[in-house]
C-alpha cells in the first residue's frame, strides 16, 4: 500500500475521530482503514491512535505526527497543482459544501459543467445547513448566506441576496397578512425557524423606515433543514423567511405570497471560505472563479 495514501487516511481518522468515518469519506471500507493505519504504525514504530471498543483518541505520537502529516499532503497537493495549472489540466479531488437550499438550487447544477470542463477534477459536495468546519473536515471550499464565525479564512462574496417572509394563501386566509414586523409579532403568528447549532433564540433582523431592526420571533415549529421550513410554509403551517431564489418559483405559481412587505427581512451576503493555502491550488481557485459570476447571476 502507498505510504501516502496510509498518511491520507490517518489524516482523515484524526480529524474525524472514527476509523469508520474515515473509510466512509475516502470509500474504503474499514478493514482497508484499519489495517492502513497499522501499516503506519509499523512503519513509524509508534502508535498513533489509542484504539478500545468504544473509542478512539490519538496518541501524543499521533498528534505530533499529524501537523507533519498534512503538511506532507499539502505540499504533494501544492506541488501537483502547479503541474496542473502550467498544462491548464487541473486534476484532483475538490471537497465542497453548501447550505441545502443554495447547494440544491445553484451549486449541484453548475458542479457538472465544470467537471465537464476539467475532466480530471472530481467533485465531493456534501449539503448541510450546520456550519462547517473546513479544517476539521477537510473540506476546499464551503459556501454560506451571512457572516462566517472564522474570520481566520479568506472568504470571497460572490451576491447580495434578497429575502422576503411568506406564507401560503390558506395561511393568510385563515391568519391574516400581517403588514410589518410589530403586527407579524402583536398578532401571534406562527414564525419557522431555521435552527442552528447553539442559537439560544430566534432572530429575523427587519428593514423598517428607522432602519433594519431585530424581532424575537416565535413559533412551534423549527428545523434545521431550510427545504423543512419552505415545505412547512406551502402547508399552510406558519411564516418563513427565506432568500428569494429559493422561493421564487413558488411565488409565481401563487403557491406562497409575501407577508409583511413593509418590512422585508435584511438582505444576506451569499459567499465562499477556503484557506489560503487551498486558494494556492489551481483546481480550487479555478472552481471559485467558474461559480461566482454564475452564482450571482442566478441569484440577481
Amino acid at each position: 500500500m502507498s505510504y501516502l495514501e496510509n498518511i491520507r487516511t490517518f489524516v482523515r481518522v484524526y480529524e474525524l475521530g472514527s476509523m469508520s468515518a474515515a473509510g466512509r469519506d475516502l470509500r474504503i471500507s474499514p478493514a482497508v482503514t484499519s489495517a492502513r493505519i497499522s501499516q503506519l504504525e509499523d512503519h513509524l514504530s509508534v502508535r498513533l491512535f489509542q484504539r478500545t471498543t468504544r473509542s478512539l483518541r490519538p496518541t501524543t505520537q499521533g498528534t505530533a505526527f499529524y501537523g507533519g502529516a498534512c503538511g506532507i499532503l499539502d505540499a504533494v497537493s501544492y506541488a501537483e497543482g502547479q503541474v496542473s495549472d502550467m498544462t491548464e489540466n487541473p486534476k484532483g479531488l475538490l471537497h465542497v459544501a453548501a447550505p441545502l437550499g443554495v447547494g440544491r438550487r445553484l451549486i449541484a447544477p453548475l458542479v457538472p459543467p465544470f467537471t465537464e470542463k476539467y475532466p480530471m477534477v472530481d467533485v465531493r459536495l456534501r449539503l448541510t445547513d450546520r456550519n462547517v468546519d473546513l479544517t476539521a473536515e477537510g473540506l476546499d471550499v464551503a459556501f454560506f448566506l451571512g457572516k462566517p464565525e472564522d474570520s481566520n479564512l479568506r472568504i470571497r462574496n460572490i451576491a447580495t441576496c434578497a429575502r422576503v417572509l411568506v406564507a401560503s394563501p390558506a395561511y393568510i386566509a385563515a391568519r391574516g397578512n400581517p403588514a410589518d414586523g410589530a403586527a407579524l409579532l402583536a398578532e401571534g403568528h406562527e414564525c419557522l425557524n431555521l435552527r442552528y447549532p447553539g442559537a439560544a433564540e430566534f432572530q429575523w433582523r427587519l428593514v423598517t423606515p428607522d432602519g433594519a431592526q431585530r424581532y424575537r420571533v416565535k413559533g412551534r415549529l423549527e428545523s434545521d433543514d431550510g427545504d423543512v421550513l419552505t415545505d412547512w410554509a406551502l402547508g399552510g403551517h406558519g411564516v418563513a423567511l427565506k432568500p428569494i431564489f429559493e422561493v421564487a418559483d413558488y411565488l409565481a405559481a401563487g403557491t406562497l405570497e409575501i407577508v409583511a412587505k413593509a418590512t422585508p427581512p435584511e438582505p444576506v451576503q451569499m459567499a465562499c471560505l477556503y484557506t489560503h493555502r487551498r486558494h494556492q491550488d489551481p483546481k480550487t481557485r479555478l472552481f471559485i472563479d467558474f461559480m461566482s459570476p454564475l452564482i450571482a447571476q442566478a441569484v440577481g
